[in-house]
């Protein structure tokens, strides 16, 4: 990578004004760091390259972001200030550099580490603030470990870890799947190199041989197509990520057993429209039949990411087995580049920093409002985010049809006060699918869930070991505590939805 061919596709993307400006951030970084080298032996400057190339040609982010990212560590080291980044770029720029210079004075080691709870704290809090700032430290992140050879062992083994653990979840949770992908792939050998190994040796001929099946039967589907008059704009292979793979083989249920695995290598179309979607999966289950209870309908209801697509595996041309994934131009787009795909400036009279954050995204508010409200100590929160943000999530319908998001193994309790809070302090009991259960019940996706209201409030300790949810949870503490039935002081309980 060169800084002439970088700029040369940047003026492809932005206007000439545009180009200038960060023409001049780079002229102001080159400056600043000068003399300055990398572990590889590279400029320092390729490496604040590499970040902006990746906002400005692979993410199309703004170019207040992509100056940003340009002087993301000039701050912290050089003898440059923020405050002559403010003077010479603007506010917005200097509060992005300034967010990702407190994101990186904190270096995670492990999940004991109040220094490593507090900087998640941060980092989800500078989101809800300008989620800019992750997507540039999620550049940077990306761009250090594809150099992360040259760093002694022990600090590439927590740099990779902390990618694993800290860095891919969050890129996943803002539905960036091809950075996701690809940080857990980078991470992987340096964290479970034997592991790694194994696996890699086991997929080695598989991937290739599964590859180019789904090369020539490409051309039978194509004509299937032709026939029943389905548009497309296009139709390739995807091969699994590394690492997915792995996640997946290690589950009980395929025992490290790859034969198990249907999707090494996927078959994926992109349609015209919504409606060539399932006219497309229609095609498919006429010629190929599909295997039972491997229908995945993201479209109807999508992932809380946002990710939309139609799966299915079906016994394919040749009768083997074949995953397909179908989905418009859009959601493709949506899926591999997640919150980048949304950015939606905010206007209201006059320009105003920042931007909406899609919906499907408006957990990240959620969850600073949540620490706002019941404040706690650092493993409350931590705990909280392991139940709440890094776990699956599961889709539970109303009576109405109305849909809740909750973590994988939420109980009826928790979705009583997903619902409202006065319903879940006056659970008594619940119907799923039509049959009575308890409170303690383990919800699956796509469960219908009516509650039992009983006449008065129902709440007892012994709730705390039912509910799952940091939301359930905080609010049967607080409600506890207001009556003295807890265990010392929260912030007083405010009933909302």
């Amino acid at each position: 990578m060169d800084k002439s061919s970088v700029f040369y596709h940047f003026k492809k993307h932005y206007k000439p004004d545009q180009v200038k400006l960060l023409e001049r951030a780079y002229q102001f970084a080159s400056l600043a760091h000068q003399g300055q080298k990398r572990k590889s032996g590279d400029d320092y400057i390729m490496h604040s390259l590499a970040v902006a190339n990746y906002l400005g040609n692979h993410l199309h982010m703004d170019m207040d972001t992509v100056v940003a990212g340009m002087l993301h560590d000039v701050p912290e080291d050089t003898k440059t200030t923020l405050p002559e980044i403010r003077q010479n770029f603007g506010p917005q720029v200097a509060f992005m550099v300034e967010g990702i210079t407190k994101l990186g004075k904190i270096k995670l080691r492990n999940q004991r580490d109040e220094n490593y709870i507090e900087t998640l704290r941060k980092m989800f809090l500078s989101m809800a603030a300008d989620i800019r700032v992750v997507l540039i430290k999620l550049a940077d992140r990306r761009h250090n470990m594809k150099t992360i050879e040259f760093l002694p062992e022990e600090k590439r083994k927590r740099i990779a870890r902390e990618t694993l653990e800290v860095y891919a979840p969050i890129a996943n949770r803002l539905g960036m799947g091809e950075l996701t992908g690809e940080l857990e792939d980078l991470a992987f050998p340096v964290v479970y190199p034997k592991d790694y190994e194994w696996l890699a040796g086991q997929v080695k001929e598989r991937y290739e041989e599964m590859a180019i099946y789904v090369k020539r039967v490409r051309d039978t589907i194509i004509k299937n197509f032709h026939e029943a008059g389905i548009k497309w704009t296009d139709i390739h292979g995807r091969a699994k990520h590394l690492y997915s793979l792995y996640e997946k083989i290690l589950r009980p249920k395929y025992d490290r057993d790859i034969t198990k695995i249907y999707d090494l290598v996927a078959l994926r179309i992109i349609t015209k429209n919504l409606e060539d979607c399932y006219a497309t999966l229609g095609v498919l289950h006429s010629k190929y039949r599909p295997l039972p209870g491997r229908i995945k309908d993201y479209i109807a209801f999508p992932k809380p990411n946002g990710y939309r697509s139609i799966h299915t595996t079906v016994f394919g041309p040749e009768g083997r087995v074949l995953e397909v994934q179908i989905r418009t131009a859009e959601m493709h787009y949506e899926a591999e580049y997640g919150i980048a795909a949304h950015w939606a400036y905010i206007e209201h009279g006059k320009p105003k920093w920042g931007y909406k954050i899609p919906k499907q995204l408006e957990w990240v508010t959620q969850l600073r409002d949540w620490q706002k409200d019941i404040g706690g100590s650092s493993e409350e929160f931590m705990e909280a985010l392991k139940i709440d943000f890094f776990k699956n999530r599961i889709f539970i319908f109303t009576p109405k049809g109305e849909v809740k998001d909750l973590p994988e193994g939420a109980t009826t309790l928790d979705f009583a006060f997903a619902v409202h809070t006065d319903l879940g302090l006056y659970a008594m009991g619940a119907k799923v699918n039509g049959k009575m259960g308890k409170l303690s019940d383990e919800l699956s996706n796509g469960d219908v869930v009516e509650i039992v209201k009983g006449s008065k409030i129902n709440v007892s300790r012994d709730w705390m070991g039912v509910a799952r949810t940091s939301s359930a949870r905080s609010k049967i503490k607080a409600y506890l505590n207001q009556n003295n039935q807890g265990w010392g002081f929260l912030p007083e309980f405010i009933r909302k939805k």
